[in-house]
């Protein structure tokens, strides 16, 4: 008898193609980042970035009952800090009347089922563009860094934040701000540290929206975030930070890294995070908008490869249309 394998019949009805599907994805699955400014009824567009904005707290506010209405577990917060406000030692960071905790606490107020991550790294407030204090050479110094972080964490926490999620990349800054947090009464406060964070070009139009860029000059963060050239490397800063405290991980870049990203699923099990950083969005919108690529479909796919890859949730620029997309689909 000749062999009458044919996987090509669980393929040819969309009911089969439904059965057997291993990975889907949800509006579970997605978190919302937003730019955040001073300001009333205020949004500037991001050239490099088309359809995201800069908004104001009460724009945002509005966002964020969007992204709750619609289904998103939580947004991340990322400041846009007036220049005059830029330090060397970032002190505006942990000003307990700074931006981010006074967005925080008006969105726990008004949408307090709505998931608040915020971003513990001090690249927005620094005049030099560094996620950290520097010393006369441009060396980014780690262990001083953490004790500006562990502040920073704590304002967060102290306005409501759900989680704090480290971007900096210093050595054992998780476990610091987890003691503090702890000390502090915040046992609830979740860390979402960003364990494998590349010193990846990609990032360019990120800088651009919160205004990091022109800071950071001709400078590089490569003393600090992780070579792309490595993966091995990644698991062992993921391991760290999970022995320090860390309730969930983040790799960073996405797409680029999702081997990184199935590495550390399997070796850890633990509920690990990517990041569809701005120029992966960029990309995917500009080929889009020269007609090049069906942007639904294609945002669905990338996406649907971070699932597959492992990924527990999904930072996108993209989570408000895709939980469209998503109900959309739920009426057919």
């Amino acid at each position: 008898m000749e062999n009458s394998n044919r996987p090509r019949r669980m393929r040819k009805d969309e009911f089969s193609r439904r059965l057997m599907r291993e990975h889907h994805l949800t509006t579970d699955d997605l978190i919302y980042p937003v730019f955040v400014m001073e300001g009333h009824q205020k949004e500037e567009a991001i050239p490099s970035m088309p359809g995201i904005k800069r908004q104001s707290m009460d724009l945002i506010l509005e966002t964020a009952e969007e992204c709750f209405k619609l289904g998103i577990p939580a947004i991340a917060l990322f400041p846009v800090v007036d220049s005059k406000l830029k330090t060397e030692d970032a002190k505006e960071a942990y000003n307990p009347g700074g931006l981010i905790p006074r967005v925080v606490a008006l969105l726990k107020q008004h949408v307090p089922n709505l998931g608040v991550i915020t971003d513990v790294a001090l690249d927005p407030y620094t005049s030099h563009g560094q996620d950290g204090l520097i010393d006369a050479s441009g060396y980014v110094l780690n262990d001083e860094t953490v004790e500006v972080l562990i502040k920073q964490a704590l304002s967060h926490a102290k306005a409501g934040a759900d989680i704090v999620a480290p971007s900096d990349m210093m050595d054992g800054r998780i476990g610091k701000i987890r003691e503090a947090l702890e000390k502090e009464g915040f046992v609830h406060t979740k860390i979402l540290a960003y364990s494998a964070k590349y010193a990846s070009s990609f990032y360019g139009p990120f800088r651009d929206a919160v205004g990091s860029l022109k800071n950071l000059g001709g400078s590089n963060k490569n003393s600090y975030q992780m070579d792309p050239a490595n993966t091995d490397e990644a698991l062992t800063e993921v391991e760290l930070d999970i022995n320090e405290g860390a309730d969930m991980v983040m790799v960073k870049p996405g797409m680029p890294y999702l081997d990184i990203v199935y590495r550390v699923k399997t070796a850890f099990g633990v509920p690990t995070y990517a990041y569809q950083v701005s120029g992966e969005y960029a990309m995917l919108k500009a080929a889009s908008q020269n007609g090049w690529l069906d942007e639904k479909a294609i945002v669905m796919e990338s996406l649907l490869a971070f699932k597959r890859a492992g990924a527990d949730g999904i930072l996108s620029y993209y989570a408000m249309e895709v939980a469209r997309w998503l109900q959309e689909n739920k009426s057919i």
